[in-house]
């Protein structure tokens, strides 16, 4: 392909520099609950993730029973915190805006918490009508699974194969190569760990980045390979 049909963004952790805060927030409510975690190592491990998902996983490996009222109080303290703290990545704006091919956003996060972060860091406007939230898709799996970026790209008349997905956390880079669709890692955000890069690649992105001004070029390059493969 000389230019993808279309180019997928998750948003937590990519667009916005959101993933610690929330990680912030969950280590403490998993510790208050028992189970000790920082959150470093909450990010690190469960980062894409939803909070219920997250108890979930958490509950098998550690035979913690944890109150079902803990994902609301998590949403609620989330949101708080987000609206007060969250800003978008350095040099994110610009590479978004130079991307010539449609573009669209998927995440886990609910449409209305992706609504006032991006109002809130000024990405809104490149993203009018185009955002995905697996939470309010016909099937309503979220990622690992790959129904949000199977139903974006149908939706927009892309082809899998033809399209890339920026990811910051190995269980999104998973739901993209399900979906059959070419994925670029990203390391940019606060939540970043030594070995993050491998462990995206190991997921099955094709590259990393850690800089918004390689984004372009890196597509253009990963294009044209799809060309002479």
């Amino acid at each position: 392909m000389t230019k993808p049909d279309l180019v997928i963004f998750d948003c937590d952790g990519v667009l916005v520099d959101s993933e610690i805060i929330a990680a912030r927030v969950e280590a403490d409510l998993l510790t208050e609950a028992g189970y000790e975690i920082s959150a470093e190592e909450l990010a690190e491990t469960y980062a894409g993730l939803t909070f219920k998902d997250i108890l979930m996983a958490v509950e098998e490996k550690s035979s913690i029973p944890f109150q079902i009222s803990m994902i609301d109080r998590a949403e609620e303290l989330v949101d708080r915190r987000l609206r007060r703290e969250v800003r978008a990545i350095d040099g994110v704006r610009d590479a978004v805006a130079a991307v010539s091919v449609p573009r669209c956003i998927c995440s886990n996060s609910r449409s209305e918490r992706i609504a006032f972060m991006l109002e809130k860091t000024g990405l809104s406007p490149l993203f009018a009508g185009r955002i995905f939230s697996a939470l309010e898709t016909p099937t309503g799996k979220t990622k690992p699974a790959p129904d949000v970026f199977l139903y974006a790209a149908e939706t927009l008349g892309a082809k899998p194969a033809d399209t890339f997905v920026i990811e910051d956390s190995v269980h999104g880079v998973a739901g993209a190569r399900a979906a059959g669709m070419r994925v670029v890692g990203f390391t940019g955000a606060s939540h970043s760990y030594p070995g993050h890069a491998d462990a995206l690649t190991e997921a099955g992105a094709e590259t990393v980045i850690r800089r918004w001004a390689e984004l372009n070029g890196v597509l253009a390059a990963l294009s044209e390979w799809s060309e002479h493969a």
